[in-house]
C-alpha cells in the first residue's frame, strides 16, 4: 500500500497504536493537551454537520478551465465556486495572464490533490469524507471500515509526487495547497483527517514532514507541530530507523524544532513527577 525501503520494512512502520493526534497550538504546549483539544473539536463537530460553502449563483456563473499538472489535465469549474479561494478570485479578476480566456495553468499542482481541492469547494469535503461513528463515538474515514463490516478496508493515505519523486501523505499536501489557496477550513479538515492515519512507513512520514516545513510558513503552528509530536510519540520505531539517522545528518529546521519539542516534552515529564 505504501512504498518502503524493503530492509526497513519491519522496523519503520508507524502502527497503529502510535496514530498521530491533533497538532497542538504551539510547540511549547504540553502533549497532554492534545487529547483535550481532540474532544473539543469532536464536541463542536458533532452539534453541527459540515456544510458546503455557500455556492450563490453558480450554476449560472461562468465556467473557468484549469489546466492543472506536468500532464495538462484539463478540470472544468464555476467562477463563483472558484471565488471562495482568494488565490483563485486573484486569478479570475485578470491577475494571470490568461484569465481573460477563462483559462488557468497550474503547472505546478497534482492533479489527484486538485481534484480533492475541487471536490472541496463543491462539498466541503473530499474523499474519504469525515464521518461520526455513533457505535464507537469516534470520528473516522468513510469506507475505512473492515470489509467484513462492509468497508472497504484501508484508504489510500499517499498519494505519487512528481516534485518530489515520491510517496507524500496526500492530506499534508492538501494542507499545504489550502495555505497556498487561503482555505484555512480546508486545513483544518486535512490536518484532521491526518491524524486518522496509521500503519505509515517512516521514510513516508519523513519526506511528508519534510515537504510540510518547505510548504508552510514559519508561522505555523499545526502540521508542524503535529509532526514533531507524532516523532516524539513514535521515537521508539524512529530511533531504529536508518531513514531517520539519513535525515538526522541532512539536517534542517525541523530537527531543531524536534530538538525544542522533546524538551519541552521532558520538561512536562519532570513537572508531572
Amino acid at each position: 500500500m505504501f512504498s518502503r525501503r524493503p530492509h526497513h520494512q519491519a522496523s519503520e512502520s508507524h502502527s497503529s497504536r502510535h496514530r498521530a493526534g491533533k497538532a497542538t497550538r504551539s510547540q511549547k504546549r504540553s502533549f497532554r493537551d492534545q487529547a483535550g483539544v481532540a474532544k473539543e473539536w469532536e464536541r463542536s463537530q458533532r452539534e453541527k454537520k459540515v456544510e458546503s460553502p455557500p455556492l450563490g449563483s453558480t450554476l449560472t456563473s461562468a465556467i473557468v478551465t484549469l489546466v492543472v499538472g506536468r500532464e495538462q489535465r484539463l478540470f472544468a469549474a464555476h467562477e463563483d465556486v472558484l471565488c471562495l479561494s482568494p488565490f483563485f478570485a486573484a486569478a479570475c479578476r485578470g491577475q494571470f495572464h490568461e484569465a481573460h480566456a477563462r483559462r488557468i495553468d497550474l503547472p505546478d499542482e497534482e492533479a489527484e490533490i486538485f481534484s480533492s481541492v475541487l471536490e472541496y469547494l463543491y462539498k466541503g469535503d473530499y474523499y474519504p469524507r469525515l464521518a461520526y461513528n455513533k457505535r464507537r463515538d469516534a470520528w473516522a474515514l468513510e469506507d475505512a471500515e473492515p470489509a467484513a463490516n462492509g468497508g472497504r478496508g484501508a484508504v489510500e493515505s499517499t498519494v505519487y509526487h512528481a516534485g518530489t519523486g515520491g510517496a507524500l501523505l496526500k492530506d499534508t499536501v492538501i494542507y499545504c495547497t489550502a495555505e497556498k489557496y487561503g482555505l484555512p477550513e480546508l486545513k483544518r479538515l486535512a490536518l484532521r483527517k491526518q491524524g486518522l492515519q496509521s500503519g505509515v512507513q517512516c521514510a513516508t512520514i519523513l519526506a511528508s514532514a519534510r515537504y510540510a516545513y518547505a510548504h508552510t510558513p514559519d508561522s505555523d503552528s499545526k502540521m508542524r507541530a503535529h509532526y514533531l509530536a507524532l516523532i516524539i510519540r513514535s521515537r521508539g520505531t524512529f530511533k531504529r530507523s536508518g531513514t531517520m539517522q539519513l535525515e538526522l545528518e541532512q539536517g534542517g529546521k525541523m530537527f531543531f524544532d524536534l530538538f525544542v519539542a522533546m524538551c519541552n516534552h521532558l520538561d512536562d515529564v519532570q513537572g508531572m513527577a
